[in-house]
């Protein structure tokens, strides 16, 4: 039988197996410092549950012997672990609080699918194989975004969607908000965003050119407390949950319930279709005040350091056919009624700023209007993430080409509506987030060390300074939810990519390229990990295609070449969002 210290996913950095066994009996005791203890609650908790082991939690130093130890030691790396286990029990030596949470899921996963139920089944006792890890993570920034806007996730989904990606070592939540299809966050000042943006009539099913819609109200939203509880839980894991608030497009939501916003002035609806919205938000001197007042509200609930405001695919068109927003741009000394996008963007950074918070923008927002402090979520490719760090941005890599879990996972005929670029597991597991085409566009960025953005969290790093490069935080994968209108659709398209994902954020550099002994290695783990899965609830995709019941027959879907797209586009954007010649936005469908 295979050491369990061999079986982790992601993979630990340095592993000595040993022969023994620790089997706790009737009890599960833990003595943690107090910085350490809500990791120690947390992991009493889980354990306790899944095998019927009353459980207690205390300050050290103690005068008894306690089953798990936990101490401090500022020796071992920022957000990494020592776990050693032997007959006796288990001791755990972390430098701070990010590394005892990582620690407490490590321990998790060696006691087995067992540990990852809530309650315990006849004859699982709690068993862990003896030996010793000591890990860290490669990266300070291991993210999954979760788009609840355009398909509504209810919270305790959410809840459980962040206990999945926290047991595989990811560390923020990039929580999409609002979008043209529905606005979930409830904002005291303007009610109206959640009373009529927050569901819509219909929707469109697949990505067909000619729209097919269901006739399926649908809608949701979360009230504040929903979303300090969210925060809250996700503190219990060791995770940080980033909000969006999507601007200055992608708001036909909140024009339709405050038409005030709109820069063509006609009438809004709830967005029924995918794709790109012409009307965008007028970025009036007003608007601009509107949006300031959201963030205040927002920053009451999300103690996250980093706030995402957006930035991504905005057409300008309504802005170029509206002369007070062209004369609007000409008092602000503009040179483009375009540039309006990076100011906006800009304005509201700097108000964050004064909330003591930093903004996230994804990379069309990078512009000479938007401070140091932001950072930059690189989606249409790499290179934009590259030109983010070289201008002092500390940068988020998250490009579709690799990192877009709602793109199809196989050209299996009945992967169900194939959307997007084919992403097999061992694509998404071989991903880089500066490989050797890009570094040879940006060759000072030879010597970027991704431990500059080591921290507890990377919000803790100082902002670059005139002249310094930013960091490289860390990559991130994206759940889009145009076509996962489900909870059981969610699970499918990210289970199990996100475990390859979790790997290539955690573990140690490494040559993973597909059908290679690395990637060979990791899918031979992976297949004794989906009893894990499975055991936590997780509806994923089986390696060799989907259940019948995973299916979904008889949707026309527009599919994507990544061959042909990066022939014509390299790591600069492989589809990405465009912009005509009359300021008309568009994208490739996903």
């Amino acid at each position: 039988m295979t050491h369990s210290m061999m079986t982790v996913i992601p993979a630990p950095a340095h592993v000595s197996a040993a022969d023994g066994v620790w089997t706790p009996v009737v009890s599960l005791t833990y003595v943690a410092p107090e910085e350490l203890a809500l990791a120690a609650r947390t992991s009493a908790r889980d354990l306790g549950a899944a095998f019927d082991l009353a459980t207690a939690v205390s300050k050290s130093p103690a005068s008894a012997h306690a089953d798990v130890t936990f101490t401090v030691d500022p020796a071992v790396p920022t957000a990494g672990y020592r776990l050693a286990v032997d007959e006796s029990g288990v001791t755990i030596t972390v430098a701070d609080l990010a590394g005892a949470h990582s620690a407490a899921q490590t321990l998790r996963q060696l006691a087995g699918p067992q540990a990852f139920r809530t309650a315990p089944l006849a004859g699982q006792p709690l068993v862990v194989d003896t030996g010793v890890i000591e890990d860290h993570p490669r990266f300070g920034w291991r993210g999954i975004h979760l788009d609840v806007a355009r398909h509504f996730v209810p919270k305790h989904e959410v809840i459980r969607f962040i206990d999945n990606a926290a047991a595989h070592h990811l560390n923020v939540l990039h929580l999409h908000l609002t979008d043209d299809q529905g606005w979930r966050m409830p904002i005291d000042r303007y009610p109206a965003l959640t009373e009529i943006g927050a569901w819509r009539p219909r929707s469109q099913v697949g990505n067909s050119d000619d729209p097919v819609l269901d006739d399926r109200p649908h809608g949701g939203r979360y009230s504040k407390d929903d979303l300090r509880e969210i925060v809250a839980h996700a503190r219990t894991r060791g995770v940080t949950v980033m909000p969006e608030i999507d601007v200055p497009g992608h708001v036909e939501a909140a024009i339709t319930a405050y038409p005030q916003l709109s820069s063509s002035g006609r009438p809004g609806a709830v967005r029924t279709t995918w794709g790109i919205s012409q009307d965008v938000l007028n970025p009036s001197l007003e608007n601009l005040e509107f949006f300031k007042n959201i963030l205040d509200e927002v920053v009451e609930v999300f103690d996250s350091p980093f706030i995402g405001i957006g930035g991504d695919e905005v057409p300008t068109a309504a802005w170029r056919a509206n002369p007070e927003i062209v004369q609007h741009a000409k008092e602000l000394g503009l040179a483009r009624v375009e540039h309006l996008h990076g100011w906006f963007l800009g304005q509201l950074a700097t108000h964050l700023e004064t909330l003591g918070r930093r903004a996230n923008v994804w990379d069309e927002g990078l512009t000479e209007f938007l401070p140091r402090s932001a950072s930059v979520t690189s989606w249409r490719g790499l290179d934009a993430g590259a030109r983010a760090i070289k201008g002092g941005h500390d940068t988020i890599m998250a490009p579709e080409q690799v990192l877009y879990l709602d793109h199809r996972a196989s050209d299996h005929p009945d992967e169900p509506i194939p959307v997007g670029f084919v992403r097999t597991i061992e694509d998404i597991l071989a991903f880089d987030p500066l490989p050797a085409e890009v570094l040879a566009l940006h060759p000072e960025l030879h010597d970027l060390n991704s431990a500059d953005a080591m921290a507890a969290f990377p919000g803790d790093r100082p902002v670059a300074q005139e002249g310094e490069h930013g960091a490289l935080l860390g990559p991130q994968a994206q759940v889009w939810t145009e076509h996962l209108d489900t909870p059981r659709r969610v699970d499918y398209a990210t289970w199990p990519r996100l475990a390859a994902f979790a790997e290539v954020a955690w573990s140690p550099a490494s040559d993973r390229t597909p059908g290679g002994t690395a990637s060979a290695e990791f899918m031979a783990r992976l297949e004794r990990h989906l009893a894990i899965l499975d055991a936590a609830g997780i509806e994923f995709r089986p390696l060799d295609g989907p259940h019948p019941w995973q299916t979904r027959p008889g949707i026309d879907t527009i599919k994507r070449d990544l061959a042909v797209e990066m022939e014509m586009a390299g790591w600069a954007g492989a589809g990405g969002y465009h912009e005509d010649e009359d300021g008309n936005g568009y994208t490739q469908s996903r």
